[in-house]
């Protein structure tokens, strides 16, 4: 398979090779370091860099403070001499950029142009630069954030937020003013809050979730799948070894499985994906609570299962208990009716959760395209 089958995942119009990404390390995470390890890696965030007079000054104290940083008299030269090196290889160049106003993002854009990812810093929580109006600062200054985000947006570019999970009030809240904002991606450090508020991140914006912090397993890495990222990313535990490991298990569980990142099924803890694997809406279950938060009446959503089954291999399923394998739970769960319908079609599990995950993606489409107003869960 390649990776286009085994992921679906697309970025400025390249197919990401593996859901693995190498986070920002400011002083260290340049394109030398992430060429050392793009077998194993699909997006490098090179950087933290600061791109204006106030963020440079930020850095400079921070370095006689006995912080690592980046050192450059000019952003630009520098981040194109950067951004050359990454020409004619399958890394996807990301810049994480520490700036305080949506000019400074857009004198970078001017010189990078739009193949290149560009991530706003709102993560650094280094005294200095918050007090520059750069970093966490921007979690608190949400408009700034907001207007950073639409300047790079209405330029062309393709734009990922970079967040620390608790600075925030709320943090289901941020998400989507950064999706209103009209972001692509939300970086998220989870810090020690771990998949939980992952899931409840998923359920408030339908942005491509990157989730860091401590994932050196493929146990820890196929936690954050579950509960809602489309891609980890890898800092300090970003040695070889480690991405080896993990890139060689993703890619043989997504062969395996049809759907790497399938979320938990609703009634075992699942984020708002997994409404692709509920029944018809009959009983007490969690499925109803779900769609009440949503503004979805059960109406409404096995009207809309049905429609948007028409005419794919999931709309049959005679053998199945509501007729339909739209109503079919998830395929690790066992089930001699599911199985016995998907046997009739041709289907391999894999198959069966391949077009799992296009229907989840479609009520997305719909919850957030057409609602819009949904609640976090």
């Amino acid at each position: 398979m390649d990776s286009y089958d085994m992921y679906e995942l697309m970025i400025n119009g390249r197919t990401l090779k593996t859901p693995i990404a190498l986070a920002s390390m400011a002083g260290i995470t340049d394109a030398s370091y992430a060429l050392l390890r793009k077998e194993n890696a699909g997006i490098a965030f090179i950087g933290g860099y600061s791109i204006d007079e106030s963020s440079m000054n930020a850095s400079l104290q921070m370095e006689e403070e006995g912080r690592h940083e980046f050192k450059y008299e000019d952003p630009i030269s520098t981040l194109q001499n950067e951004i050359q090196k990454f020409k004619g290889t399958d890394l996807i160049p990301g810049v994480n950029l520490r700036g305080t106003s949506p000019k400074s993002f857009l004198n970078i854009y001017s010189a990078l142009g739009n193949e290149v990812i560009y991530e706003i810093d709102a993560h650094c929580r280094q005294e200095p630069m918050i007090n520059a109006g750069s970093g966490e600062y921007l979690l608190k200054n949400t408009d700034t954030l907001s207007d950073i985000i639409r300047a790079l947006k209405e330029a062309g570019a393709t734009v990922s937020v970079k967040i620390r999970a608790g600075v925030s009030e709320d943090d289901s809240v941020l998400a989507r003013i950064i999706w209103k904002a009209g972001a692509d991606i939300l970086h998220v450090d989870l810090m020690d809050f771990g998949p939980e508020k992952l899931r409840q991140i998923r359920n408030s914006c339908p942005l491509i979730i990157i989730a860091n912090n401590s994932i050196n397993t493929f146990e820890r890495m196929k936690d954050m799948f579950s509960h809602g990222a489309d891609i980890v990313s890898l800092a300090r535990n970003a040695d070889n070894k480690t991405l080896e490991n993990l890139n060689r298990a993703i890619a043989e569980y997504a062969e395996e499985s049809g759907w790497y990142n399938s979320p938990k099924q609703l009634c075992r803890g699942g984020d708002i994906r997994s409404l692709t694997f509920c029944c018809m809406p009959v009983k007490q279950c969690a499925l109803l609570p779900a769609l009440k938060k949503i503004g979805m009446s059960p109406k409404e959503f096995h009207d809309l299962k049905l429609s948007l089954v028409e005419n794919t291999p999931l709309a049959s399923g005679e053998s199945t208990c509501f007729g339909s394998l739209a109503w079919c739970c998830k395929s690790s769960t066992p089930c001699m009716f599911r199985d016995m319908s998907l046997k009739r079609e041709g289907l391999t599990h894999s198959d069966y959760m391949r077009y799992k995950h296009r229907l989840s993606e479609k009520i997305l489409k719909k919850v957030f395209d057409d609602k819009g107003e949904e609640k976090s869960g």
